[in-house]
């Protein structure tokens, strides 16, 4: 028995899909409602390291994504010189307590393609280009309003609509998202034999430049630089920025951009970051994922926290015979300091690269790894 019976999930991301998925595995019915017409990610990769798997076992879909994916239980770290000299391989102990590799690469449309075949096969009810146009709540349900003017009663909404939340403003929560000053180009590119695992170099022409194996002959391929308006470049233009950034690292980065040679396999967005502080619910509706925070991918956990946000409120709410605030209390407890460390810790690690700070970077890393390695 759980405290609800019928949910309404809102947006088809990981934060969505996962929950509508673990519900419905709890025996809830569950609809989803996605804006676009069907699901999508962008075409790059993903890095999912031990917590994140932790909740695709729960899912049901982890032995597919470790088929799908490559590991990439070790990080080396190179310099930024004509040698790119490895300078530290960490993660060499291997897997974890929980059997887990510590990180694996994965092409995220495949990601998006496994929750939503699981969420299928569990019986989520999926409604695409289909929007919320109200929500009207008491204490023992909500009535949805759709954009084609049906209405529907839910035990609870879980809106996990991304970043410019729809929901988050109907709900009248009022969240900064502010920029970073960075921007990211991410492409998708053959893998060279000689990349056995991920690596990052720190500094030089990029901010950070590293590639993530997402499968035995692919990976994806990173440069951040100061965030500029990328919005009016050409496909053309797109190919030879990045292969001019790529230039000034050596090492695999000479096979990788001599390999670039297809702009819609690149994508460029800017790091932004907000954290909703608790209540991140108004009576029966939740926002969870890039709805409720976002960080910078310094530390590669902006999906893990995502899909955490799901397994725990589906935890509860299957402990749980009613919604009520000590509920919500116990969700917020276990969601919001840990989220809170990952989210300043990215972000302190964004700021001492964009003003030059030499930081304790490991000091820095370590405490965000002893965060995510316990259990959410």
């Amino acid at each position: 028995m759980t405290a609800v019976q019928k949910v309404l999930v809102i947006g088809a991301g990981a934060a969505g899909l996962t929950a509508s998925a673990l519900l419905a595995d709890a025996g809830v019915q569950v609809d989803l409602v996605e804006a676009k017409p069907e699901v999508s990610a962008l075409g790059s990769g993903i890095t999912l390291q031990a917590n994140a798997l932790r909740v695709l076992r729960e899912v049901g879909i982890l032995d597919q994504c470790l088929v799908e994916g490559a590991d990439s239980t070790q990080l080396r770290l190179r310099a930024p010189d004509p040698q790119a000299t490895v300078l530290a391989t960490m993660g060499a102990e291997g897997r974890g307590p929980t059997d887990l590799p510590n990180a694996i690469g994965m092409y995220r449309p495949a990601l998006a393609g496994l929750l939503t075949e699981r969420a299928l096969e569990l019986g989520v009810r999926f409604r695409f280009a289909t929007t919320v146009a109200q929500l009207d709540q008491d204490d023992d349900g909500v009535d949805v309003t759709l954009d084609d003017g049906s209405v529907r009663r839910y035990d609870l909404v879980v809106a996990a609509d991304g970043v410019r939340s729809a929901t988050r403003a109907q709900l009248g929560i009022d969240l900064e998202t502010r920029p970073l000053g960075m921007g990211i180009w991410r492409v998708f590119a053959p893998r060279p034999a000689d990349v056995p695992t991920g690596e990052l170099y720190y500094g030089g022409h990029c901010y950070i430049a590293g590639y993530t194996p997402t499968s035995a002959d692919r990976l994806y391929a990173f440069l951040v630089e100061d965030a500029q308006d990328r919005s009016q470049v050409t496909p053309e233009e797109k190919v030879a920025i990045v292969r001019e950034l790529a230039s000034h690292y050596s090492g695999p980065w000479d096979e990788i951009r001599e390999s670039i040679t297809d702009p819609d396999a690149i994508h460029y967005t800017q790091f932004e970051e907000h954290l909703l502080p608790a209540p991140w619910n108004r009576g029966r509706v939740v926002v969870i994922g890039d709805a409720a925070h976002v960080c910078p991918p310094t530390f590669a956990q902006g999906a893990a926290l995502a899909l955490e946000d799901a397994l725990v409120l589906t935890e509860l709410l299957r402990a749980a015979t009613t919604v009520d605030d000590e509920l919500w209390d116990q969700f917020h407890a276990r969601r919001l300091p840990r989220v809170q460390a990952v989210v300043e810790g990215s972000v302190t690690l964004a700021r001492w690269q964009l003003e030059h700070v030499q930081g304790d970077l490991p000091g820095l890393m370590g405490g965000v790894q002893a965060v995510i390695a316990q259990p959410a």
